[in-house]
């Protein structure tokens, strides 16, 4: 099954924002986002829920400095991706 992700405005503008300030990992996060729409429970993206003022949400790593937060769901197979940054910034 193959997931669809949602870009929404606000992540646009953020994933904007972060790709000009971080251009060597910009073929990193086209890898993350290609197997997020293959397979959100690959190993490799270490998906994992969140808690706190984001449970509810989910988030996949890019690298191990830079996620993904995203709301994952399941039985419409839609991924909407919410946030993108440093580890201690999107947290």
């Amino acid at each position: 099954m193959t997931y669809q992700l949602i870009y929404t405005d606000s992540y646009n503008k953020r994933a904007k924002k972060f790709l000009r300030k971080h251009p060597e990992i910009h073929n990193q996060y086209r890898k993350t986002l290609q197997l997020l729409e293959l397979n959100p429970f690959h190993p490799s993206l270490r998906l994992h829920g969140l808690e706190g003022r984001l449970k509810g949400l989910s988030s996949v790593s890019i690298n191990m400095s830079y996620r993904i937060v995203l709301e994952l769901e399941i039985k419409e197979g839609e991924i909407v991706l919410i946030n993108v940054g440093r580890h201690d910034c999107v947290y």
